[in-house]
């Protein structure tokens, strides 16, 4: 019985010394990384909420490093795109695709003009479709896909196949938005701009990726879900899902 017992008291230690390292892993954000976080040319404005959105966490959860290339889905003002572009270097490139200019608005502007600074001459801003470019390492979207499902069904499984299609063997899909209550689907995408990561899982997998990771990285549990995102009370500190897809 003695015996037993030391078996199951090593056995013990063992798993929580795997997983101590398992979550050490998970932290380790790589020095380029964290330079690229800390690079000075980035707007004071996009290093405040940088407390929230925990960029270099989360760009070492979905695992980008030197070399890769990184296809972003509606990048917006180019918050994380910098980041992108300091952390793949001269060697990897990002492709910022942004939706067509809807008369005089272009929601590519913002990243033109980064593409067109000093220093960022890896990014390339492209059309979400009809343009070829890729296959690439990483796809990824951050706070936009419960948009991309108020197009409908259709709409979102020819976002998932652009993301799919335009991946390398292998490659990886993340997935970054506002957690909606358990249960309710779609039903709070164009009221209160979230979704249930249950019902992203769903799509994800069913157009040939596997999930091979989540994160509580952005978690908030104190959000009880049930108002717009955009409210000042909650804005920036909304319970948020981190998924880690890959293409089979």
């Amino acid at each position: 019985m003695q015996i037993r017992l030391s078996i199951l008291a090593c056995t013990a230690a063992l798993g929580l010394v795997a997983a101590s390292n398992l979550a050490l892993a998970a932290d380790a954000v790589s020095p380029a990384i964290a330079a690229a976080v800390a690079d000075t040319s980035r707007p004071q404005a996009d290093r405040d909420r940088d407390v929230n959105r925990k960029p270099a966490e989360v760009i070492a959860f979905a695992g980008i490093k030197a070399g890769d290339s990184v296809g972003e889905m509606m990048p917006g003002g180019g918050y994380f795109t910098r980041i992108f572009s300091k952390v793949v270097g001269p060697n990897g490139v990002v492709y910022a695709m942004s939706p067509p200019a809807q008369g005089a608005r272009d929601p590519s502007a913002a990243v033109k003009a980064i593409a067109a600074s000093p220093g960022y001459g890896n990014i390339r801003a492209v059309a979400m479709q009809g343009e070829t470019f890729g296959p690439v390492d990483v796809m990824w979207t951050s706070l936009n896909y419960h948009d991309f499902r108020n197009g409908g069904a259709d709409a979102i499984a020819a976002i998932n196949k652009n993301a799919h299609d335009r991946l390398k063997p292998g490659g990886i899909y993340i997935v970054i938005d506002h957690s909606a209550q358990t249960g309710s689907g779609g039903r709070d995408t164009s009221t209160l701009h979230r979704i249930d990561p249950e019902l992203v899982k769903q799509e994800v997998t069913a157009a040939g990726f596997e999930l091979v990771g989540e994160s509580d990285l952005l978690r908030h549990p104190e959000d009880k879900k049930d108002e717009r995102v955009h409210e000042a009370d909650i804005r920036g500190k909304t319970d948020q899902f981190l998924l880690k897809f890959r293409r089979k």
